[in-house]
């Protein structure tokens, strides 16, 4: 809603057969063969012919682009896309930590992985360690410890805590409803 109005936004019309108000098309055979710049008339011989539909795929080129196809399909198809496109996508958030953290700091970044899996998303847990830190290891698998204690109600690890370089790397994705 836009200032208390509905606003609607119409999908472009797309011209099939009798609705085609050019003179002259390119036309577009089924294959992907281009057929040349045929009058619209002979076009749509052609297309009953051949058993297809002739439809306006470019509108706004000179001339206008018509293909032979079936129309039933291409309107599945293009209906198939839209539902691909309006899926939801899950994101990976990072969240990085440091094997010394503080308690609170702790604390705010576990929350902030929380809101990321409520919202659908998996998060992926680094805990980086700088210049001698890497000489224990055993602090940052603590930390991971008890960063799956406190989001385990609401996650699940999709991968174990495991060393990259100077990292160690988790990701925790979201529980199923």
């Amino acid at each position: 809603m836009e200032g208390g109005r509905t606003v609607i936004v119409r999908e472009p019309e797309i011209r099939v057969n009798e609705r085609i108000r050019a003179r002259e098309v390119r036309v577009i055979a089924s294959d992907g063969k281009q057929l040349g710049v045929i009058p619209v008339r002979e076009a749509l011989k052609m297309a009953e012919e051949l058993g297809f539909d002739l439809v306006e795929v470019a509108p706004n080129a000179m001339p206008p682009v018509c293909r032979l196809m079936d129309y039933g399909k291409y309107k599945y198809e293009l209906k198939k896309q839209a539902v691909a496109k309006k899926q939801k996508v899950q994101l990976v958030k990072e969240v990085n930590f440091r094997p010394n953290i503080g308690e609170h700091d702790l604390d705010v970044k576990i929350n902030r992985i929380r809101e990321f899996l409520e919202d659908g998303h998996k998060s992926k847990v680094r805990i980086s360690f700088r210049g001698r830190e890497i000489t224990h290891p055993e602090l940052g698998k603590e930390l991971a410890e008890k960063i799956i204690e406190r989001i385990i109600d609401i996650g699940l690890i999709d991968a174990l805590p495991k060393f990259e370089g100077k990292s160690l790397i988790m990701v925790i994705a979201p529980k199923k409803k």
